[in-house]
């Protein structure tokens, strides 16, 4: 008896994945176990298994499509079984797009005319182009009636002669959607005498906004228009880190400080602010705010999917080189794509660090429902007067605190930014508290 195998449910911040390749097609033999596809959530990329064992009778879903969780994506029964409907609890738009992808198990959607068309891909206009074909003439079968390459491949051929298809190429000429010849072909004598306008064909690349940059995008908006944020940037004394981190990496390997950067001292300095001023290690919840007792930091991470915030619990109980191996673990995980959604939520405070691009002031947004998150630049010389009055230049570190004004006051962030100046000013003396 056929089954269905749904998008499995990924922690409960997830509400649904990306097929980004199919492992299976259909009549191929499948076990319980057996990869049929990777998917893409908002966070992470995973594996989908089968969850039962037969030969695959449907995919209902390509390659690209966002699917809910627990919903069908695939039907797996005995081989020469006839599926005639998938039954989908879902709202009609999902049972469209079921249709849209297995027409061999759903009603056949609607033939689109050529007239109809809702635009056509890039690599389609480019083909057109070359072949001298028209895409008015052109059956489209993409998604939402869409002209895509396969289209025009299969459009090739017609409506133009070899004559014609040639002179128009040389020519600069735009051949009629109809001609003459049998089967409105088009002749070389059918073809107009004005050109193509422009000699430059753009080549516009179109990027669908999906995955983890369509959440990031849309976490954005939010924290812009459900907050009222509040920036203000400062530079703490560099030196005692600098001198920190070169005794660090000078130390011996088997003590394991060797990995220990300037990032992971700020972390460790922010982590004992914190515990200081508990109104920033909070949420924003509207109409409450939530303390919390232990310090989640949040730790902004840029990889090759987007950006991802992986979260280093209780990290005011970690020792520094707790904090620092167990920032690089979630970090690693980050970039590979493995880290799993509890990782990546629950955060009390963010850090964001871009001074690694010479960065010495940006305005961080918040991560909502945070109160505040913390910015950090880059090391910078900057003339300060010293006891004697002399002007000396001295390396500071960029610190821009954005809060949030509904649950703290600007003189209170003032206050938690200039204790974190001086903690990081005295990093050394810190650690040994």
């Amino acid at each position: 008896m056929a089954q269905q195998v749904v998008m499995p449910k990924q922690g409960n911040s997830v509400e649904s994945c990306i097929i980004v390749e199919w492992n299976v097609k259909l009549g191929d033999k499948v076990a319980v176990g057996d990869v049929l596809c990777s998917a893409e959530t908002d966070k992470s990329t995973i594996d989908v298994e089968s969850t039962a064992e037969g030969v695959v009778l449907a995919l209902l879903f390509e390659e690209g499509a966002d699917v809910p969780v627990m919903v069908p994506i695939a039907v797996v029964g005995e081989a020469g079984e006839k599926v005639e409907t998938v039954a989908i609890d879902e709202p009609k738009q999902q049972e469209e797009r079921v249709k849209e992808a297995a027409p061999a198990v759903a009603e056949k959607a609607a033939v689109v005319t050529a007239t109809e068309a809702i635009g056509a891909s890039p690599r389609a206009r480019v083909l057109a182009a070359s072949a001298g074909i028209s895409l008015s003439t052109v059956q489209p079968t993409g998604p939402k009636g869409r002209i895509i390459e396969r289209d025009v491949l299969s459009a090739k051929g017609q409506p133009l002669s070899p004559v014609a298809r040639q002179q128009a190429l040389a020519q600069g000429l735009q051949p009629p959607a109809n001609g003459s010849g049998i089967g409105g072909r088009v002749l070389s004598s059918d073809l107009a005498a004005r050109p193509v306008a422009s000699a430059v064909v753009e080549d516009v690349t179109e990027i669908a906004v999906k995955g983890i940059r369509k959440v990031t995008a849309r976490r954005m908006m939010e924290s812009i228009h459900s907050t009222c944020q509040l920036s203000l940037h400062a530079f703490a004394d560099a030196r005692a880190l600098k001198r920190l981190r070169a005794g660090f990496k000078a130390s011996k390997p088997e003590l394991g400080l060797n990995g220990i950067t300037i990032n992971d001292l700020v972390l460790f300095a922010v982590s004992r602010t914190l515990v200081q001023f508990p109104a920033f290690n909070a949420h924003f919840l509207g109409d409450k705010i939530l303390r919390f007792a232990h310090v989640h930091l949040g730790v902004a991470t840029d990889t090759p999917k987007g950006l991802l915030v992986p979260v280093l619990r209780n990290s005011e109980l970690l020792s520094l080189k707790q904090l620092s191996e167990g920032t690089k673990a979630l970090i690693g995980k980050c970039k590979a794509g493995t880290a799993s959604p509890d990782e990546l939520s629950g955060s009390t405070f963010t850090v964001s660090n871009v001074g690694s691009f010479g960065i010495e002031a940006f305005t961080p947004v918040l991560n909502v429902p945070e109160v505040a998150i913390l910015g950090v630049g880059t090391i910078a010389l900057k003339p300060i007067e010293d006891e004697d009055g002399d002007v000396i230049f001295v390396e500071h570190i960029g610190l821009s605190l954005t809060m949030d004004h509904q649950a703290v006051d600007g003189a209170d962030a003032a206050r938690f930014l200039k204790a974190l100046m001086d903690n990081i000013a005295s990093i050394d003396l810190l650690l040994a508290l």
